[in-house]
């Protein structure tokens, strides 16, 4: 029996264009998991070397859409067609109705507002398009930049989760945050 394939899904803003990993971005994901800030707040190996940008690229966001349970985004400005970021959706094994969000935003382009952009776009894709009753957004605690991108985009903070987010054999404490179709005070406008 063939396993069933999911095809990537392109997300499109006012400013960005969130497609899935192609073999063509390994250099700019490799020099922007360069960054110091990207390697403290999220589980990207650091060092990070080429071979786990091509990882990334070739088997974790080429699996993870295949399957439909790991949807990755490199996020790109409009017209420059330069990485501005990442974003993804992890569906919750046990509880088809959630998922997961992360993102990371390259140095040059935070404090723009792509990130949230971005996060809204994907939110409204999880939410509307998929049919998810929650997504969920996760970081450590003090990375202050995630939060604010997650209260910006409407998440509700739920509180502080002790020892859980685990990142290269370290527990660390996590803010959680939940969205629900009922917190996008536009979901109406967005069904087809």
């Amino acid at each position: 029996m063939e396993e069933p394939r999911t095809e990537p899904v392109t997300l499109t803003t006012d400013r960005l264009v969130l497609r899935a990993p192609q073999e063509s971005d390994v250099d700019a994901v490799l020099a922007a998991c360069q960054d110091a800030e990207i390697q403290r707040w999220t589980v990207v190996p650091s060092p990070y070397r080429r071979e786990d940008a091509e990882y990334f690229v070739r088997d974790l966001a080429a699996n993870g859409w295949r399957t439909g349970e790991n949807r990755i985004w490199c996020v790109f400005e409009r017209g420059s067609d330069v990485l501005v970021g990442t974003q993804g959706l992890v569906l919750r094994h046990g509880d088809p109705g959630a998922a997961e969000v992360g993102w990371w935003a390259t140095k040059e382009f935070r404090g723009r507002g792509y990130t949230v952009e971005a996060a809204r776009a994907v939110a409204r894709h999880g939410l509307v398009e998929l049919g998810l009753r929650r997504l969920e957004w996760q970081a450590y605690v003090g990375n202050e930049g995630s939060r604010a991108v997650a209260e910006k985009v409407g998440y509700r903070f739920e509180g502080t989760l002790r020892s859980y987010a685990e990142q290269r054999g370290v527990f660390h404490d996590a803010w959680v945050a939940s969205l629900l179709a009922s917190d996008l005070p536009d979901l109406p406008d967005l069904r087809p």
